[in-house]
């Protein structure tokens, strides 16, 4: 796969490039380099490759030809793949020569026994490519680094800045809209070895962590020192700190604790000229100045790099239960989560699966030997004291009941809770166990206020019914947010035209209903042109003025949610 993308993007230039081991054998492997997303992971990486510099430029030149050709080529010339590539120029980066000084600079100010430099061409591969995402832009980066100190992050970026090498914040690795894609080559900054946490402030409820930590991992750590406490919110089970404050990402928790915004404190980030600030002291509560807070969480590394984060903290609650209901109709199902929303029944989560999606679980096998009804299925987490979780599972089946609700389940155990939510937790992974040779799933979302969750999901599933789709629907109902995920051929052109104006139109439907195009995933390089349909090209000029003031060269992850006004 790899071999072929890089051959193809070396097309417009003539040449014909093939990266070779030492045996002379081809060293691409997509089996070998395909991230398997385990619960609770903290994997490292292979230690980066010593080459000689003839042998990194090699690489770089094979692996960034694409992306750093890209930029030599002016308005008019560039391939227009998004609407934003048609009417905005790209900066100028590096040339070869300039990456080949950069990267000898970086290796002379950082020293050290260990080269933190990898030009490993399934490492390459690896962070300009992912399964996970439906947006793979054509180009890899032409090294990737693996600093371990903010220090060491500041002389990656301050040498970047003065050759114009792009900069790729790499955490996770989950995210679904091209987010760490590097169109335009330069430098992947993986901060594997960044994952510890830095300072724990039990009497504050409070935490300082590295943002290669993941969220499982940072809980993990918190239970074994009988902390009480817990950081809530919850994403894919692989998701990292760094970059679910890129996204601002959120998770089934939402609906009780909020998103990624409501739970930092503070950052200490590094700016695109080497500059290291921190945002805010350590107080949960301050009104001195901008809220950089806010500009940082959400703008996917386009700002600068996160290289440390204070999180707050929440009590672990007293009593927990689950419970999960079916419905004939998915408009019962989100009349109904509709329902207790208004009523103010303070659920810790409450999920919604179509019955594509339970059927999708059944036929994974993830949770076998349990057979799920496949019919649309509210899931619900309740917490607090014991007396408040029991009257909170009684409304609720009230309010599910009335609503045509049936065969209403809730746990009264652990082993029952686990149970119960394992089809909302497998519910990914089983729908990418059913690709086939050649499939791919598209995952997206959106957000709309949670009155008109049943109008749109409702529409959108009839589209995806009518042009024989193999799609389902699952999302935190709770706060207005669905996911569409859909199995397509990659190969069928006809195919894949249909899955891009089946969520086009699932946008658009969104944003006519006061609604968002992104709930969570955020935007990346996929979702460019509907963040323009969403806020219009003033709000674009001020975003744009912001990201020129802090990164005049442009190399902060370029190419992601807009791009630069010629």
């Amino acid at each position: 796969m790899s071999a072929t993308r890089l051959a193809r993007a070396a097309k417009p230039f003539g040449r014909s490039l093939t990266c070779l081991n030492s045996t002379g054998k081809q060293r691409f492997s997509t089996s070998a380099i395909r991230r398997t997303c385990t619960s609770g992971s903290s994997e490292q990486p292979r230690q980066a490759s010593v080459w000689s510099y003839s042998g990194v430029m090699a690489v770089a030149a094979t692996a960034g030809l694409f992306g750093w050709g890209m930029s030599e080529f002016r308005h008019g010339s560039l391939p227009k793949t998004m609407l934003f590539d048609s009417l905005y120029a790209y900066p100028r980066y590096a040339s070869m020569h300039e990456m080949k000084q950069a990267l000898r600079e970086i290796r002379q100010e950082i020293g050290g026994a260990e080269d933190i430099i990898s030009t490993d061409p399934d490492d390459l591969h690896a962070h300009g490519y992912s399964e996970w995402s439906t947006s793979n832009p054509e180009g890899l980066p032409v090294a990737v680094a693996y600093p371990r100190s903010t220090e060491q992050v500041s002389t990656i970026a301050r040498i970047c800045h003065k050759y114009r090498v792009p900069i790729i914040p790499y955490s996770g690795g989950s995210s679904l809209e091209g987010n760490f894609s590097a169109p335009f080559g330069g430098i992947s900054v993986d901060f594997a070895y960044m994952d510890r946490i830095v300072q724990f402030n039990k009497n504050d409820m409070d935490v300082v962590v590295q943002p290669s930590i993941g969220w499982q991992d940072l809980n993990e750590q918190l239970a074994k020192m009988e902390s009480g406490l817990f950081f809530p919110i919850d994403p894919g089970p692989s998701a990292k700190i760094g970059g679910m404050i890129g996204t601002n990402c959120s998770g089934t928790n939402a609906v009780k604790y909020g998103t990624m915004k409501d739970w930092v404190i503070n950052l200490t980030v590094v700016l695109a000229d080497g500059t290291v600030i921190k945002t805010r002291r350590r107080p949960r509560k301050s009104s001195a100045g901008y809220n950089l807070n806010g500009l940082f969480v959400g703008s996917e590394g386009t700002l600068g790099l996160v290289t440390e984060a204070t999180l707050k903290l929440a009590v672990i609650p007293e009593e927990f239960s689950v419970a999960v209901v079916t419905f004939p109709s998915i408009r019962d199902a989100a009349s109904a989560a509709a329902e207790v929303m208004q009523t103010g029944i303070p659920v810790a989560a409450m999920e919604i699966m179509d019955e594509v999606q339970m059927k999708v679980v059944n036929m994974g096998g993830a949770t076998a030997p349990r057979v799920w009804k496949e019919m649309p299925t509210l899931f619900f987490k309740f917490s607090g004291t014991k007396a408040g979780v029991r009257e909170n599972i009684g409304l609720v089946q009230k309010i599910t009941k009335a609503n045509k609700g049936s065969n209403f389940e809730f746990a009264k155990d652990a082993r029952e809770q686990k149970l119960l939510w394992s089809a909302r937790k497998e519910s990914l992974w089983s729908m990418l166990a059913l690709r086939k040779e050649g499939e791919e799933v598209w995952s997206t979302d959106v957000a709309v206020p949670f009155s008109r969750l049943a109008d749109i999901i409702e529409v959108s599933k009839k589209e995806m019914d009518e042009l024989g789709l193999f799609a389902s629907i699952l999302g935190h109902i709770g706060d207005g947010n669905f996911h569409e995920s859909i199995i397509y051929n990659r190969r069928d052109k006809a195919e894949v035209k249909k899955v891009e104006a089946c969520v086009k139109n699932m946008v658009k439907r969104a944003l006519e209903m006061e609604g968002t195009c992104t709930g969570e995933h955020s935007i990346g390089w996929g979702k460019k042109e509907s963040l323009l349909w969403e806020v219009g090209e003033d709000t674009l000029g001020v975003m744009r003025a912001i990201k020129m003031a802090l990164d005049p060269n442009w190399i902060m992850n370029p190419g992601k949610i807009f791009d630069r006004q010629s």
